[in-house]
């Protein structure tokens, strides 16, 4: 693991290299984050059985609490550390792989043993089909476009280049959210009315008649508040920890465990400064996904000012902060085991074409 990686990772490799190097990482930190979630989920239903029939609130997945109807259907949100997933459940349809009888656990390992024992290993991996259906894509965008950024913004902001990691991420994720929104929108419609392909035309066709294509982009604001502002720090707080750590052990290149620790560290700041804008985004896709399974009843959500001071006026300060602790938890393992995995792909791939450019010479 101490092989070096090239300062400049962009270089030296086409964007379907780089997709191929972040589609692995996505992959594989939602194989080491999603048992994480599913021992998550079913500690807190033991703590909080959601009883059929009767409103329950629990909290789903690490996130924020989320409001669970199993009598007529209901939502939760599932986090894997790189993206929030919706998951809505109609008439208790669909919902197993999810949530099952919680047994009796006294801890967090107790549970990964019990489950492991009596359920099979696989089911530490029950929610990864719909992790991977949007975490897969997503990623491959945002790491994509900001290697493309960042070389393209270097070769055109020299004097500026210590502030190009903090615009490239932000474009970056700016980008991916964009394109991903109505792609989300969708998925929450199919699981919530279990439309056919041809149902699901005909009811966009529809929302877009009667609300206009914008309608397709419900919950880009809330997303793009908490998810640039990370960005942004995240790519900016990377390269310099990389940058230091590299300059401390006096090597000319990023190791894989330089990249994990710049990536662990990073990450954690990020989360933690930008964890007000992660509540609010996770109250307003609770919102979006209850409007699916009770369009009738649903209030039309308000403004992200107004329920920031919502959360504010009924808990306080720290109701802004909830979630601390398993958010930083699931995102610093999940940025270190994503980044260090895209920086050792983009360096196989760097070695590859070397290797092949000096056999065609």
């Amino acid at each position: 693991m101490a092989e070096k990686m090239s300062p400049s990772p962009g270089g030296g490799i086409t964007p379907l290299q780089q997709m191929l190097a972040s589609g692995t990482g996505a992959i594989l930190t939602s194989l080491f984050v999603t048992p994480l979630d599913v021992v998550k989920i079913r500690l807190q239903a033991q703590r909080t059985p959601f009883s059929k029939g009767t409103p329950a609130l629990g909290r789903a997945g690490g996130c924020s609490q989320s409001p669970w109807r199993a009598a007529s259907g209901g939502c939760f949100l599932y986090c894997n550390g790189l993206m929030d997933h919706l998951y809505v459940c109609q008439n208790g349809n669909g919902c197993t792989a999810w949530y099952k009888a919680p047994g009796h656990f006294t801890g967090t390992l107790d549970a990964f043993v019990k489950i492991t024992r009596h359920e099979g290993i696989r089911s530490l991996w029950s929610g990864l089909p719909p992790t991977l259906v949007m975490a897969v894509p997503a990623t491959v965008i945002y790491f994509t476009a900001y290697d493309q950024l960042r070389d393209y913004l270097h070769a055109r902001m020299g004097s500026w280049s210590h502030y190009i990691p903090l615009l490239a991420g932000a474009l970056a994720r700016l980008g991916a959210v964009t394109v991903i929104s109505p792609l989300e929108l969708i998925r929450t419609k199919m699981q919530s009315q279990q439309l056919s392909y041809r149902q699901l035309r005909v009811c966009i066709q529809a929302a877009v008649a009667q609300d206009g294509w914008l309608s397709l982009w419900r919950g880009w604001g809330p997303t793009v508040l908490r998810d640039v502002p990370f960005s942004a720090l995240y790519w900016f707080n990377y390269e310099l920890v990389r940058t230091w750590l590299c300059r401390q052990a006096w090597l000319d290149g990023a190791t894989f465990m330089v990249s994990f620790t710049s990536g662990a560290i990073s990450g954690t700041v990020a989360a933690v400064l930008t964890l007000p804008f992660d509540v609010v985004k996770t109250q307003r896709q609770i919102e979006l996904g209850d409007s699916e399974v009770h369009p009738v009843a649903t209030s039309k959500p308000s403004s992200t000012w107004l329920l920031m001071q919502r959360i504010r006026a009924e808990s306080g300060t720290r109701g802004l902060f909830a979630g601390f602790l398993p958010r930083v938890i699931k995102v610093a393992p999940a940025c270190a085991i994503m980044i260090s995995t895209y920086e050792f792909g983009k360096s196989f791939f760097q070695k590859l074409n070397q290797e092949q450019q000096l056999r065609g010479l």
